[in-house]
């Protein structure tokens, strides 16, 4: 892409001044109208040092409204960001649905420096540059509009600004990166070695989502009229887009169990044993048993900087609590959260559905038990009507991606669905109905979604079977007992950590 890019392109001063004047109404105007569609906006700003990124990202922004976007600098990651997944650092600096989002540096710059940093990986950059068109694609199903800059200077112009820099300026940049990784430096000056890798960068991840601009920036008012004439078309094309009537628009997702690629087997909850019980003994003593072992494998966890997911899902009613509470009752506080998941509230419904639970991704070292989770999606949201259908079955796709994310970082990923029959859940819904210390348990919304218990079965088993993989399997608990329940959560949890923790 970059050996093709001609740098003797310039505008007169004259015509600058004349043109930027008016770009910058536009933009301004547009910024209201995305607004007023509530269409998130993403500009990654990339590129050489002191090829006039700060200065072309400065005159973008004198266009804009400052209550209506965001800015962000990528600098190295702090202790706690470089504990978590890559990518889910950077989910949390996604807009709100109407604002504008930039970027000086990115993702980008961060996976060149972290993932050849240490040993020049380009195995490492693959999988990265993989995890990003993740990330990108899901953001861009989701409504959001990803412009992508990156400014390239000749190696010539290079040299010569880096030597016509201020003293003062070049010590300020030189103290600045001392602080930082010693390869954030080599950055800099290694335009040679590092322009392979650029070039790979930009090949595998210019997307018709999330495509590259390449920005011709030894000229650096060339560069800025070339950003702005940019945004502008993307950001009218957006909204052209999102002013069309439902029956226009492309369905994005590719129904693939249309085409018969994706089938759904046979029943699986079906065949589920729930006749499996246990005796209080055997409870007890089990219980015992795998909560010592439990409370050892936290702290090794903790030593080899190995995260932990675990995920409960299953019918109202079903045990999650009891399972969780048995599940934590011998781990150190410390080390562990667990996340309840609700309705999303008002700031949460303004981002990507998987926005939310990024947060709550444990650091190295550490576990978060979700009560409930991002299935949600393929679930109630579903069901209620919440989504519509192109998102919906786009979530089995961008679930599984999200949790490959997570084990390629090496987070243990465990899923249980807790499986009760219909008559097992009434009895419990009137056992809570009409105990006094357990009615704040039982609310109408679950008396309402009993009566939908046929559409849930259905999602539950479309589920189960699409985003069941290798690193992250459901695990389906007999919870009709619920000593038995118990028992099998905490086994299960036992046998999956001493197996992860010996690789």
């Amino acid at each position: 892409m970059l050996e093709k890019v001609d740098f003797s392109k310039t505008i007169a001063v004259s015509e600058y001044k004349k043109s930027e004047k008016v770009l910058k109404y536009k933009i301004g105007e547009l910024q209201r109208k995305a607004w007023d569609l509530k269409i998130p906006v993403i500009l990654v700003f990339e590129g050489w040092h002191v090829s006039g990124m700060a200065e072309d990202i400065n005159r973008f922004i004198l266009s804009l409204d400052p209550r209506g976007y965001s800015f962000h600098t990528m600098i190295r990651p702090c202790y706690e960001e470089h504990l978590k997944p890559f990518i889910v650092r950077f989910w949390s600096r996604s807009p709100v649905k109407g604002n504008i989002a930039i970027f000086d540096r990115s993702w980008y710059s961060r996976s060149i420096i972290e993932c050849l940093g240490k040993e020049k990986s380009e195995e490492e950059m693959e999988k990265c540059l993989e995890e990003i068109n993740y990330f990108e694609r899901q953001l861009a199903d989701d409504g959001y509009l990803i412009i992508k800059f990156f400014l390239h200077i000749s190696e010539k112009e290079h040299k010569e600004r880096f030597k016509n820099l201020d003293k003062d300026d070049l010590r300020f940049i030189f103290e600045e990166y001392e602080k930082e990784a010693r390869q954030d430096l080599d950055f800099i000056h290694n335009y040679n070695e590092y322009l392979p890798f650029v070039e790979k960068l930009l090949e595998k991840t210019d997307m018709p989502h999330a495509p590259w601009t390449i920005v011709e920036a030894n000229d650096r008012n060339f560069a800025t009229i070339k950003i702005m004439m940019t945004a502008i078309h993307e950001i009218e094309a957006s909204i052209e887009q999102a002013t069309r009537t439902l029956s226009e628009k492309t369905l994005k997702y590719l129904d693939l169990e249309a085409k018969g690629i994706l089938q759904l087997n046979s029943s699986i909850l079906d065949n589920i044993d729930l006749s499996k019980k246990m005796d209080v003994d055997e409870y007890k003593k089990s219980k015992k048993l795998y909560q010592q072992k439990l409370a050892a494998l936290q702290y090794e966890l903790f030593k080899k900087k190995r995260a932990l997911v675990v995920v409960f899902e299953g019918w109202d009613a079903a045990g999650k609590g009891g399972d969780i509470y048995r599940l934590v009752e011998n781990l150190n506080p410390r080390l562990y959260r667990v996340f309840p998941v609700g309705s999303p509230n008002d700031v949460e419904r303004t981002h990507h559905y998987l926005w939310r639970f990024c947060e709550a991704i444990p650091k190295a070292g550490h576990i978060t038990i979700f009560d409930r989770s991002w299935y949600g999606r393929v679930m109630v949201e579903r069901i209620e009507g919440f989504c519509n259908e192109e998102e919906w079955k786009r979530a089995y796709r961008e679930i599984n991606e999200f949790e490959e994310i997570l084990t390629r970082s090496g987070v243990i990923v465990l899923k249980f669905w807790l499986h009760i029959d219909k008559e097992t859940q009434l009895k419990r819904f009137n056992n809570r109905q009409f105990d006094p210390e357990k009615k704040w348990k039982i609310t109408a919304e679950d008396w309402r979604n009993r009566g939908r218990w046929d559409d849930y079965k259905i999602a539950a088993e479309e589920m189960l079977q699409k985003t069941s993989t290798t690193n992250a399997q459901w695990i389906i608990v007999e919870s009709n007992d619920k000593r038995y329940s118990r028992i099998k959560v905490l086994k299960s949890a036992t046998e999956a950590l001493e197996k992860e923790l010996k690789k």
